[in-house]
């Protein structure tokens, strides 16, 4: 008699994160328990369960009408039985009403095609132990450690640049990491997966971009940095491996039922918060 596998999905909870700790690293991903953690506090999500054990996960993180969904992952035994199509059709219920937007890996993109997405751009990540600049950094503007008093036009900041509100993840990045703030542009860092990440970078131009990377890499000197660049941030990728932070792989931007495109804003992303979360 064939064995069946009884796989149900459930409301993503709390008690489900050791569980997608060990699917996470199973797919070879750097997340801590703290940076599931993190993405489910301000995320709606699901999980699939095999007698009890963690299989499959999803998250939507809404941010007013636009939700990144995130955290897309099928136990390697489980995958080609459907179960990826299931958890996307859930979570992408869970963000009806909202441009959604994703970042793909080249195994997910023909799912992805199928449910609707269309591709926009690629993520370029760089990562490695990062190296103080050398030369140039002095004729760049002058960064410094931001507070509280500098929040708010943080967050205004990332609102021009990403389209949406994406308060309550910034307070938790905040709250985890260190504001880097320059005039006309802000960034953080904080601990992720193998050391630090820098990200958001939301900037007006190149130059205030290209400060804080190498005010984030001189902090790093001599630690594990990592960046996560959209196509359009072409200034900084050479800059990144200038500082240590080499190549090493990235997604597909992709969007699905889009909103009408808005005014051009003065700030524009020049480094995700993470590939999850855009």
């Amino acid at each position: 008699m064939t064995n069946v596998i009884v796989t149900e999905l459930s409301d993503f909870r709390a008690d489900h994160l050791e569980g997608a700790l060990v699917l996470s690293r199973q797919a070879g991903w750097p997340h801590r328990l703290e940076d599931w953690q993190m993405s489910l506090e301000v995320s709606d999500g699901v999980v699939a369960l095999r007698d009890g054990e963690v299989v499959g996960t999803a998250l939507a993180t809404r941010f007013d009408d636009v939700a990144a969904i995130n955290l897309i992952i099928v136990a390697q035994s489980l995958r080609g039985q459907g179960f990826g199509r299931r958890l996307m059709q859930d979570v992408l219920a869970r963000a009806q009403g909202c441009e959604q937007r994703l970042c793909a890996t080249a195994d997910g993109l023909p799912l992805y095609e199928n449910l609707g997405f269309t591709a926009t751009g690629e993520v370029f990540q760089h990562q490695g132990t990062a190296q103080a600049a050398e030369a140039h950094a002095d004729a760049l503007p002058a960064v410094r450690r931001g507070g509280a008093a500098d929040f708010e036009a943080f967050v205004a900041a990332d609102h021009a640049a990403f389209g949406a509100q994406r308060r309550a993840l910034l307070e938790r990045i905040f709250a985890r990491g260190t504001l880097l703030c320059t005039e006309g542009g802000y960034a953080c860092l904080r601990d992720f997966g193998r050391g630090t990440v820098l990200g958001p970078i939301v900037a007006e131009s190149d130059e205030a971009a290209e400060a804080l990377l190498i005010k984030a890499a001189r902090i790093c000197e001599g630690r594990f940095l990592r960046i996560d660049l959209p196509d359009t941030a072409t200034a900084l990728r050479p800059r990144a491996q200038s500082l240590g932070l080499a190549p090493a792989g990235g997604g597909i931007a992709m969007i699905r039922h889009p909103k009408p495109a808005a005014p051009a804003a003065s700030y524009r992303s020049y480094a995700l918060a993470s590939q999850a979360l855009g």
